[in-house]
């Protein structure tokens, strides 16, 4: 039962009415990105061209970083969301046509990789923020393993990124964005010791994978904050 919904969510395309929502939802929020926030993406010739790879942006500050981080480069990104916004009309419609799929709270973590190595294994690119949710200040947080862990089980590559300026633009708690520069520092592809798709993958491998990626995000972060003027 599990394996027929990801083949479900796997095959689900823009077409049609979607595929013409999702160019003008993208060009309008391009367009808002641009001149409200003055969004900058620099390095984005870092993102892979084509096959399954995980974006992870770090200084995750502000709800502004998932909207801002689909606009870095031209690719669909898929996204990891609660089964219960896709139940509810339009929302879920539109949460699809943005990329996203669900995954249900109350099922186990192991469910939810499952799924998401088969976006990456399907040749698409997965955005997961490892800090998981919001924080604050100039720190990149400890990381969740769950990027780490999926680049190392599918062989994938893991994209970091550093995301600047949206804890001045749109803080945690509030609910007004004021406009105030963003930037998105790309950095170059991290590649897993593990790159041998669906072998077991050894716990040393995902935390060295995990500091890895950490120290390249707090650099990251740290150079978007100064494009920012923070």
């Amino acid at each position: 039962m599990v394996e027929n919904r990801v083949e479900q969510e796997l095959d689900f395309e823009l077409k049609g009415v979607a595929r013409v929502a999702y160019r003008l939802i993208r060009s309008v929020l391009r367009l808002a990105m641009k001149f409200w926030f003055r969004l900058e993406v620099t390095g984005g010739e870092n993102l892979p061209a084509d096959g399954g790879f995980v974006m992870a942006p770090g200084g995750h500050r502000s709800i502004l970083d998932t909207p801002s981080v689909a606009l870095a480069g031209p690719r669909v990104l898929r996204y990891m969301g609660a089964e219960s916004y896709f139940k509810i009309p339009g929302v879920g419609w539109f949460l699809r046509t943005m990329g996203g799929f669900p995954v249900e709270r109350d099922a186990t973590d192991r469910r939810a990789l499952k799924l998401a190595e088969q976006i990456i294994n399907h040749g698409e690119p997965l955005a997961v923020f490892p800090e998981g949710t919001r924080q604050q200040g100039p720190i990149v947080q400890p990381l969740k393993q769950g990027a780490a862990y999926l680049a190392c089980r599918t062989g994938a590559p893991i994209v970091p990124l550093g995301a600047g300026g949206a804890e001045r633009a749109l803080p945690k708690g509030k609910y007004f964005p004021r406009p105030r520069k963003l930037t998105l520092v790309v950095g170059e592809p991290i590649y897993p010791p593990t790159a041998v798709q669906g072998a077991r993958v050894r716990r040393s491998d995902v935390t060295q994978l995990s500091e890895q990626l950490r120290e390249a995000l707090q650099a990251l972060f740290d150079e978007a904050q100064i494009r920012a003027g923070q």
